[in-house]
C-alpha cells in the first residue's frame, strides 16, 4: 500500500496522444527492455550468493546525505513511488507504449552520477530497433520517438539539455550515489532559477480515474522529503 503524497501545487501535465494505431505492437520491445533492467540488478536467487567469511564496518564522522527521491516508498535504481506510478499509468493507458519504451531506453543509458543520457533521437530510434530485432518485434519510427520525447518533456520525466543530450529527472531515476544526486539537483535548480514548479518538479501525467480508480490517482507535486531504500 502506498502512502498519500502532498497536496498538488499546480496541475500536472496531461497525457499527450501518440496515435493509437501506430503505438500497437511494442510489447516485444518492452519485454527486452525489462529483461535488460532486471539483469542490471543483483540476483535474488540465494544459490547465486557466496557465503560471507568476515565483515568489517568502518564509520565516518559525517553521515552521507540520503537520496532525495519522489514519494515515501524509498528507492532502488528508481524511485519506488515512481515505479508504482509507471505501472499504473501503463495499465490505465495514460501513457503510450512507445513513450514507455523511449523513457526506459534513455533512463537505462544515463551516465553514472550525472543523470545525463547522450542520445540523439536518431540514436534512440536505432537503439530501440536493434532491441526489437532480437524479438522480431515492431520497429519504431523517428517521428514516433520525436513525439515520445516531447511527451516525456511535458511530463517532466526528462529535459532536453542540448543537441544529443537528455537530462533525466534524477528524483525519479538515478544511477549514482546520493552525493552526486544532490549535486545534480542543485545544478538543475540553479539552471531554472530555483523555481519550485520547474523541472524536475510537478510531474505528470494523471492516471485516468475513469479507467483505473485507485487511491494513487492524485499525486501532483511530490517533493516530500528525503527517503532511503
Amino acid at each position: 500500500m502506498t502512502s498519500d503524497p502532498p497536496t498538488p501545487r499546480s496541475p500536472r501535465p496531461r497525457a499527450v496522444p501518440d496515435g493509437t494505431s501506430e503505438d500497437v505492437g511494442f510489447d516485444d520491445l518492452l519485454q527486452v527492455l525489462g529483461e535488460q533492467l532486471s539483469q542490471a540488478n543483483p540476483s535474488a536467487d540465494p544459490r547465486d550468493r557466496r557465503k560471507l567469511k568476515n565483515v568489517t564496518f568502518e564509520y565516518e564522522t559525517d553521515h552521507r546525505a540520503v537520496h532525495d527521491m519522489a514519494g515515501d516508498a524509498g528507492y532502488s535504481l528508481a524511485s519506488n513511488w515512481f515505479t508504482q506510478l509507471l505501472a499504473q499509468l501503463a495499465v490505465a493507458n495514460s501513457i503510450t507504449k512507445s513513450q514507455l519504451c523511449v523513457f526506459l531506453y534513455v533512463a537505462g543509458g544515463q551516465e553514472r552520477g550525472t543523470g545525463i543520457a547522450a542520445y540523439t533521437q536518431q540514436e534512440i530510434t536505432d537503439g530501440l530497433n536493434r532491441l526489437a530485432a532480437k524479438k522480431g518485434g515492431k520497429r519504431i519510427t523517428r517521428s514516433t520517438v520525436n513525439r515520445a520525447v516531447r511527451a516525456l518533456v511535458g511530463y517532466k520525466w526528462v529535459e532536453q539539455a542540448g543537441n544529443g543530450v537528455i537530462q533525466l529527472n534524477v528524483k525519479l531515476w538515478f544511477h549514482g550515489n546520493s552525493t552526486a544526486q544532490h549535486a545534480v539537483l542543485d545544478q538543475i535548480a540553479a539552471q531554472h532559477d530555483r523555481d519550485p514548479e520547474a523541472f524536475p518538479n510537478a510531474i505528470g501525467p494523471d492516471v485516468h480515474q475513469e479507467e483505473l480508480d485507485l487511491e494513487f490517482t492524485q499525486q501532483g507535486y511530490y517533493n516530500r522529503g528525503k527517503r532511503t531504500g
